[in-house]
């Protein structure tokens, strides 16, 4: 695979990106390791109100202190980290109440901006949509043939592009903007019912699939409709 630009060679040792060769674009590393520290919240690698010591996660992911620092700002911005009062930084909570104060804004913003996207969307927004629908049947068939870390990943990865392609027809950055934050910050709860086998599948693909049906039709009513249902779903105990 070729390196991205500025960067002759990056791999995951575990957890640490490890950069060699040319100086990484400081850019670069923060995007690279804001995807990771990302990946490991979602995955419960770090813990909810873990405190986060700017030397153990430089050892753990490598990076510099301003990269790390800029990082962990970027997740703030995002809900996914929190600043404390020591001036330190922790893993957001993921208790009933912070699930159920995602679902509830979260729901609120794909509404709007579904609403828009169905009203907006052209033929090729609605190709869109289906080729992200097909994929995600292909990675929820393989999550329940085979629930790996790895096959999670990309699972969850589908999840993301299916919704976010619903929505990107809303003619909206800020709403677009929302969207992913509160998607990402449910990542955790989604991810945590997969693992534990809390999630119905069969009913998943009925309701994606009756979403995808009512999008293509313009139905408003019966898009929002199974969108609640969706999202109520995949953030519920």
């Amino acid at each position: 695979m070729r390196a991205p630009k500025n960067i002759q060679c990056f791999h995951f040792c575990g957890t640490k990106l490890l950069f060699s060769g040319k100086k990484a674009d400081d850019g670069t590393i923060v995007e690279l390791l804001a995807s990771t520290l990302r990946r490991d919240i979602a995955f419960g690698t770090l813990l909810p109100d873990q405190k986060l010591k700017i030397e153990e996660l430089r050892a753990r992911y490598g990076g510099s202190n301003h990269s790390m620092r800029e990082t962990l700002r970027i997740l703030s911005t995002e809900g996914l980290v929190e600043a404390t009062a020591q001036r330190g930084f922790r893993v957001t909570s993921a208790t009933e109440d912070d699930m159920r104060d995602i679902q509830m804004v979260r729901f609120e913003v794909e509404k709007v901006a579904l609403s828009r996207s169905i009203a907006l969307g052209d033929v090729a927004w609605e190709g869109r949509v289906m080729a992200a629908h097909h994929a995600l049947q292909k990675a929820e068939a393989e999550a329940v043939s085979s629930p790996d870390t790895l096959t999670a990943l990309r699972w969850d990865e589908a999840c993301r592009a299916f919704s976010y392609a619903l929505i990107e027809a809303c003619d909206s950055p800020r709403l677009i903007d929302l969207h992913r934050k509160f998607f990402d910050q449910s990542r955790r709860f989604r991810l945590a019912k997969m693992r534990e086998g809390r999630l119905d599948w069969a009913a998943r693909k009925q309701r994606q699939q009756g979403l995808l049906e009512a999008v293509l039709a313009r139905n408003e009513d019966a898009a929002l409709r199974l969108l609640r249902q969706d999202v109520d779903a995949e953030l519920q105990h």
